[in-house]
């Protein structure tokens, strides 16, 4: 029995497909049981970048790129849970996106209202208790999206296993300037004073159209190649000084071993930082000489307090003040 020259070649091909899918599978299970041994991230924010730019690599017009991107978003979901990420927030539409052109922004609100309409029927949003808000400038958007918003963040508001966060038009400044005229406000009517603006009253009045609270970030996901945060939630990011990983698959090719590299970027950043503070401690301990061992180790676990975080943590925080 003779084989043809393309027969040999596809056998090749088929081959090769084979060894680097096995190889691929191989090295998600060994992320997968490194990361989930480690610490695991409340809340991570996603830049959802290249949707556009894969359509034009695949010749194809844009909105199958947003498509594409969507079932990248639906995996997204279901990793955080297998992980027990409990908070993802995600960037879906921002304000400079209304400068693209009108037939696009259609395609992807259409899109949105599909996506929505799907959570709100998907089994999984009601066995993982999972609750979704909106946070933009909802006056911008079109009313039938507002609707299925509405509804779907009325359905999930009482529950708390887990919580995704939709940016639609959504512009970082415009989050913070928000902010700070509420507590204006609320200063002109003498129903607070000005000294008692700070940090928590400002985190405290910026929040979602359903008062959901939005924690500080952990880690920054970024796809399509771009090292820039585009003012993604700027105060809860960059208070808190979160991780950040950016990667060059565009966000439909974006893979679970991707997700998982990330979560370890996070990991190895959390680390090191512990290390950095038993450092400084132990310098202070070395150069004060009078703290004892049991004092030092006191004031490891204050300082540790806060920025590291358990497997188990939880944030409650849903509140009508935000």
């Amino acid at each position: 029995m003779s084989f043809s020259s393309p027969f040999l070649a596809r056998l090749a091909r088929a081959s090769r497909r084979w060894l680097e899918g096995t190889v691929l599978r191989a090295y998600e299970r060994m992320l997968t049981r490194e990361v989930s041994s480690g610490l695991i991230p409340n809340h991570i924010a996603i830049i959802m970048d290249g949707n556009r730019r894969y359509a034009r690599m695949m010749r194809k017009p844009s909105h199958e790129g947003h498509r594409k991107g969507a079932r990248t978003t639906e995996n997204i979901l279901d990793w955080c849970w297998e992980l027990g990420i409990k908070n993802v927030s995600i960037y879906a539409f921002s304000t400079e996106n209304f400068r693209r052109d009108k037939e696009e922004q259609s395609c992807l609100f259409e899109l949105m209202e599909e996506e929505f309409h799907k959570l709100l029927n998907d089994e999984r949003t009601h066995e993982r208790k999972l609750r979704v808000s909106v946070v933009g400038e909802s006056s911008l958007i079109p009313e039938s999206l507002r609707r299925v918003v509405k509804k779907v963040e009325e359905v999930t508001r009482e529950y708390t296993n887990f919580r995704l966060n939709v940016a639609i038009a959504y512009g970082g400044r415009w989050e913070i300037l928000s902010a700070v005229r509420k507590l204006a406000e609320k200063v002109r009517e003498g129903r607070l004073e000005p000294e008692d603006v700070d940090e928590e009253a400002i985190s405290a009045h910026m929040h979602t159209e359903s008062s959901m609270v939005i924690p500080d970030v952990d880690l920054i996901i970024r796809t399509g190649g771009e090292l820039r945060t585009s003012n993604f939630l700027p105060w809860q990011a960059n208070g808190s000084e979160c991780a950040a990983y950016f990667c060059t698959p565009y966000w439909p090719e974006f893979t679970k071993v991707e997700f998982l590299r990330a979560i370890r970027t996070y990991q190895q950043r959390e680390s090191e930082r512990k290390k950095h503070i038993l450092l400084r401690l132990m310098s202070l301990v070395k150069e004060c000489g009078l703290i004892e061992m049991q004092d030092a180790l006191h004031i490891y676990k204050r300082l540790t307090e806060g920025t590291l975080r358990s497997k188990r943590h939880t944030t409650e925080g849903v509140g009508t003040g935000r």
